[in-house]
């Protein structure tokens, strides 16, 4: 799991009352100091308070201004990175994210800002968050291909490596049922739902028919996935799907739209030079390479860095 992934489930975790009146902070932006200055891009005292809530709000031990501290330097030179590349993060990107953050705990968008700012947070410090957050992962896969493009013969290389032999990948024509469950209704329809779900999935015969028969059915979503190869199924269904055959289902989930399954309309057997460079790519993903490489360009960039303490 990334660092970003395990800030957001904590600080979900973190929403109570109780937690929120412990964290109550009223420090004013104009009164602000300048603490750091990170390539001639300064950290204020007003900064550091809003992080250091944020630690607090995710229940961090320690000592939570020097984590504070640490983290504003991390996200400065990953900005003063970013700044250098095309890279741009546009705010509906941000405000997408923000909001289905939101929805995902079961709150508005105006719900979540009110209770970041009770908790000393704000909602434009996490904002900026997720913003840097998206650009540096962006970044990371750029520098990730740029090294990989520096020898173009590197497939055919691992290739003669295995005998010969390219790797293989399945790959999965797929179709994405939804049992669409308004929000506001989770708490009186969702298991109701889930049942009519179950029920469709064991009845179900094909991708071709599936339309068909939705269309009796009240506010049932029928995608078509198109084609996906194993190692770019998403996280949250690969498990679920890996193994299945032409006319098999996964298993119903409740999600954030509702209760929902795949389908899996026909699979085959890949094997070509895109299927061995995403093959390639998961293994060095599950080998931690991309970790590998962050903790790379965060070195050079602290060897290369101003950072002025106050």
């Amino acid at each position: 799991m990334s660092r970003h992934s395990r800030y957001i489930v904590a600080l979900a975790l973190s929403f109570t009352l109780s937690c929120l009146t412990a964290l109550a902070v009223t420090h004013s932006a104009a009164a602000s100091e300048i603490k750091i200055v990170v390539n001639k891009v300064p950290i204020t005292s007003y900064d550091l308070a809003r992080r250091a809530a944020f630690l607090k709000l995710q229940r961090k031990k320690g000592n939570l201004r020097k984590l504070a501290e640490d983290e504003m330097i991390e996200d400065a030179l990953k900005r003063s990175a970013v700044d250098g590349t095309r890279i741009q993060i546009a705010d509906a990107e941000v405000d997408a994210y923000f909001e289905r953050f939101a929805k995902s705990n079961k709150l508005t968008s105006a719900q979540l800002t009110q209770i970041l700012g009770q908790a000393g947070v704000t909602a434009r410090h996490y904002k900026d968050f997720i913003r840097t957050q998206m650009a540096w992962a962006k970044y990371v896969r750029a520098r990730l291909s740029a090294e990989k493009r520096k020898d173009e013969n590197d497939i055919t290389k691992q290739i003669l490596a295995r005998g010969g032999e390219k790797p293989t990948a399945t790959e999965y024509i797929l179709q994405q049922v939804i049992f669409v469950v308004p929000q506001a209704e989770r708490g009186s329809r969702l298991a109701a739902r889930t049942k009519e779900a179950e029920a469709m999935r064991q009845r179900f015969r094909d991708c071709e028919s599936t339309p068909q028969f939705a269309r009796g059915l009240l506010d049932v979503t029928v995608r078509n996935l198109g084609r996906k190869l194993a190692p770019e199924l998403p996280d949250d269904w690969a498990s679920l799907i890996k193994g299945l055959e032409q006319g098999q289902t996964t298993k119903v989930r409740q999600t954030e739209k509702g209760a929902e399954f795949i389908a899996v309309c026909r699979t085959r057997s890949v094997s070509d030079d895109q299927a061995a460079e995403m093959v390639w790519s998961a293994e060095e993903n599950a080998n931690g390479q991309g970790k590998e490489t962050q903790e790379k360009i965060l070195a050079e960039l602290r060897e290369k860095a101003n950072i002025q303490r106050k």
